[in-house]
């Protein structure tokens, strides 16, 4: 990627990627490379309840 662009486009996308594993890593609690199906946890949300 660092041939077809510049360095720092190339050093904030490789940034971006590494900081959206370390976030999935955290929020399920599950090891890399080893992918958990995720339930329908948007639906189950109490934070954003839809007023009725």
């Amino acid at each position: 990627m660092q041939r077809r662009t510049n360095h720092n486009k190339a050093a904030c996308a490789l940034a971006n990627k590494l900081a959206r594993i370390c976030y999935a890593v955290l929020r399920d609690h599950a090891a890399y490379g080893n992918p958990q199906p995720r339930p329908d946890k948007k639906l189950q949300r109490t934070a954003f309840a839809i007023a009725a």
